[in-house]
């Protein structure tokens, strides 16, 4: 039995007044998921655990059939093992985002413009952080670049603060609410703001500016933690896992839990990225005899932070034949039986441009035994909730998936 994840990160909403209050999977053409649901299970699942924000890092990890209460640890330490940084038990990480600020003189006065600076170039961000790290790093800190926009900030036997707040919350809000105000936290608000004095008038930003293109104007410290310990996904379920994704989280995630991270050329994040490549890397992944494939598109959530309907139901419909459509051709073809759970990690409701807690709709498939419970229509917000099926956990959706008791 060969199992394939399709997770759109994000791909969950509300109704959007713009769509006469249907949701982006409800007015998405997605014939190939939608075909699935009179032969599959169908329904909603709890991934976030009371008391944990909805983060992609605690709903990714709960998809994969871990507990977050007992393993999650914050966001950019998962991060931080993609980019190969060796954390040590005493270290402290926190995600640095280049992000655009409006231009008033006093820090506390600006507003978050965009939390991506116009999802700069990876070769800009280097450029960038290696001119921040040459004055910023010191004997306690460091700063390593990542992808595009995200990147890592590590002190050295360091303190939590609890007190950073995600940017893609605030889009559009003045900053001054979302200061850190703790010891530990003013600490990492004066590098924010050296950055941003830095950033200033660097050459880059004059090219990107001049280009009609938001300039990356400051870090941003936010999704702290520190080192964690997770459980070998093989060792835990007894499958040869792998990892497409083109986000350094997902990268990590599979680092340390000791499943293979796959490379597809043109996979960007956005809904610019190679769809079929994954498809590709995946349906590959299986014939060189990975038992379990867990591929990972952040489109929808990046279109629903920037509030961009237009390009989310664009990016489902690229899910649906790009990807859903191409696996499932090519793993019929190999005449091995095969299951396939399509899911978000958790919504990112056009209307809030941010994550939240709700339920999100699942579909399992099972090539072998056509479901025999209450199906649904389509694959939608609503027709999940129709079913009556809710699981509660992510660990639980996975156990169901995989077969374990």
């Amino acid at each position: 039995m060969k199992y394939v994840v399709i997770l759109g990160d994000g791909m969950a909403d509300y109704p959007v007044d713009s769509l006469n209050g249907q949701t982006p999977l409800e007015v998405a053409k997605k014939d190939d998921i939608d075909n699935l649901c009179k032969y599959s299970e169908v329904g909603l699942c709890k991934t976030i655990p009371d008391g944990l924000k909805p983060g992609s890092d605690v709903a990714n990890l709960s998809v994969l059939g871990y507990d977050p209460k007992s393993c999650y640890t914050g966001r950019s330490p998962l991060e931080a093992a993609s980019i190969g940084i060796a954390l040590k038990d005493t270290d402290v990480t926190v995600r640095a985002n280049l992000v655009t600020l409006s231009d008033e003189d006093n820090f506390i006065d600006k507003t978050m413009i965009d939390y991506s600076a116009d999802e700069i170039s990876t070769e800009e961000a280097k450029e960038l952080i290696s001119y921040l790290a040459e004055n910023i790093n010191d004997e306690k800190r460091k700063l390593y670049a990542g992808i595009s926009y995200r990147h890592c900030l590590v002190t050295d036997n360091g303190e939590l603060c609890n007190d950073l707040t995600p940017p893609h919350d605030i889009t559009g809000k003045k900053i001054k609410d979302y200061l850190p105000t703790s010891r530990v936290g003013k600490e990492y608000l004066a590098i924010m703001e050296k950055s941003a004095e830095l950033l200033k008038n660097h050459p880059i930003n004059i090219k990107r500016i001049k280009e009609g293109k938001n300039p990356a104007t400051s870090l941003w410290f936010w999704g702290e933690g520190t080192k964690p310990s997770l459980i070998g996904f093989k060792e835990k379920t007894g499958l040869k896992g792998a990892m497409i994704s083109a986000v350094d989280l997902l990268k990590g995630i599979a680092i340390l839990t000791d499943m293979k991270v796959i490379e597809v050329a043109g996979a960007t994040g956005n809904y610019d990225t190679n769809f079929s490549g994954k498809a590709s890397a995946c349906l590959s992944a299986l014939k060189d005899g990975y038992d379990f494939v867990y591929i990972h598109m952040e489109a929808p959530d990046e279109c629903g932070h920037h509030g961009d309907v237009k390009n989310k139901i664009f990016s489902i419909e690229e899910i649906s034949e790009k990807v859903v459509k191409a696996v499932l051709k090519g793993l019929k073809e190999t005449g091995e039986p095969f299951k396939m759970l399509i899911c978000p990690d958790h919504p990112t409701p056009i209307k809030i441009k941010t994550h939240c807690s709700d339920p999100v709709p699942f579909l399992i498939y099972d090539s072998e035994k056509p479901y025999n419970g209450v199906k649904a229509d389509r694959y939608t917000e609503k027709e999940a909730e129709k079913t009556g099926v809710v699981i509660k956990s992510g660990e639980m959706l996975m156990k169901e998936f995989l077969g374990i008791n």
